[in-house]
């Protein structure tokens, strides 16, 4: 009996409480319209501001409870914003869904170990990630699907990164992190092995990225969608999202509305 091909929406580093509401949309949309079987978030959920390690890199952290009271806060939030996701995940009867680590995500396990007894704050667990039914990949480990890799980004961030990860790692395989959106094939013994990187989901103006300093960047909204043959062989769609519009099977979805 041939096995039924599924179907995977993924998508890149949303970064609640600062996400392009827009492009989220956009993507509830289309988790409505293609109906996946497979849901994969790539990382960088949370933006997680009251935790990073570069807000107080030139001053003194205020005392504990001023930081829970904000990781309280921002926790609530980003939860919230995966609520979007999963509700339109139920209503499509998508029940397979992984939760890959960023590395702002990480910086809440970087608090616990700085305060052991706060172990409730870890990623996994202000997420929620067993109840809500999510499979969790720690930060820098890689899922497999098929014959294509998943991770948060990262080990290669170069210009060229795709190009990087294609050929050092010679496998098909898919991230976020820089927040652009390249393609990259290198043909290897064994055949050609693609690169991907999709883009991210986040607020992009610079009012809200300080940290930037006006610096202009390479920075798109997108989303992927996978369809996997019965013998893991693929085909990825590198979904664009632009002023907050897309076209998805031919239907425009406008997130806007």
């Amino acid at each position: 009996m041939t096995k039924k091909p599924k179907r995977a929406l993924v998508i890149p580093d949303v970064h609640f409480p600062i996400q392009d509401d827009a492009a989220v949309n956009c993507v509830i949309k289309a988790i409505k319209l293609v109906k996946p079987e497979i849901f994969i978030c790539l990382g960088d959920l949370g933006e997680w501001h009251s935790v990073s390690p570069w807000r107080y890199k030139r001053r003194k952290r205020p005392p504990l409870e001023y930081t829970i009271k904000d990781l309280v806060k921002e926790a609530k939030l980003v939860n919230e914003g995966l609520d979007l996701f999963d509700n339109a995940l139920k209503s499509v009867k998508c029940k397979e869904k992984h939760m890959i680590e960023g590395n702002h995500d990480n910086w809440l396990n970087f608090f616990v170990e700085e305060y052991p007894y706060l172990s409730e704050y870890t990623f996994p667990n202000v997420m929620n990630l067993k109840d809500r039914g999510y499979k969790y990949y720690p930060y820098g480990k890689y899922l497999k699907i098929g014959k294509l890799y998943f991770y948060h980004g990262g080990h290669y961030s170069s210009y060229n990164h795709t190009r990087q990860h294609s050929q050092n790692l010679g496998k098909n395989i898919v991230y976020g992190h820089v927040h652009d959106v390249q393609r990259m094939g290198v043909t290897h013994v064994d055949g050609a092995h693609h690169s991907f990187s999709l883009g991210c989901l986040k607020d992009m103006r610079a009012e809200s990225n300080m940290w930037l300093r006006g610096r202009y960047t390479n920075w798109s909204h997108a989303f992927g969608i996978i369809d996997y043959f019965p013998n893991g062989d693929f085909r990825l769609d590198v979904v664009d999202i632009t002023n907050g519009k897309t076209f998805v099977w031919g239907k425009m979805v406008d997130g806007n509305k």
